[in-house]
């Protein structure tokens, strides 16, 4: 028990110490207006630096994660097939895939998969 303690005792004191020499060595010394300017070139910028975001491409990269996050749920369903009944997993799975299909023509109905107007 003792020799649980010393090892822990020993590798928090490891940690802590790392730490401290990290938090030291990284810290500026000398803070630059030009260093910390978003352009380092020299020039002064003549529009924003902000770029216009598409909301098209925002709605459909949400609709791919939705979409992964499905699929990522489905795969362990077949890994259980063999555990399961047939009649619950069958019925689960098409519940599932019911409810995906729906959200689908739901877009696309709304028109949000449809990437030029």
């Amino acid at each position: 028990m003792m020799s649980i303690f010393m090892i822990a005792m020993i590798t928090m004191a490891i940690s802590l110490i790392v730490m401290i020499l990290a938090t030291i060595l990284s810290k500026k010394t000398i803070i630059d207006r030009e260093k910390s300017s978003p352009f380092e070139c020299g020039f002064d910028p003549k529009a924003s630096s902000r770029l216009p975001f598409s909301l098209r491409f925002f709605l459909i990269a949400i609709i791919f994660l939705i979409f992964d996050v499905e699929i990522a749920l489905i795969l362990p369903m077949v890994m259980i097939f063999k555990f399961s009944n047939i009649m619950i997993w069958s019925s689960t799975s098409l519940f599932f895939i019911f409810i995906l299909l729906v959200g689908l023509y739901h877009e696309w109905n709304q028109g949000a998969l449809e990437w030029t107007e």
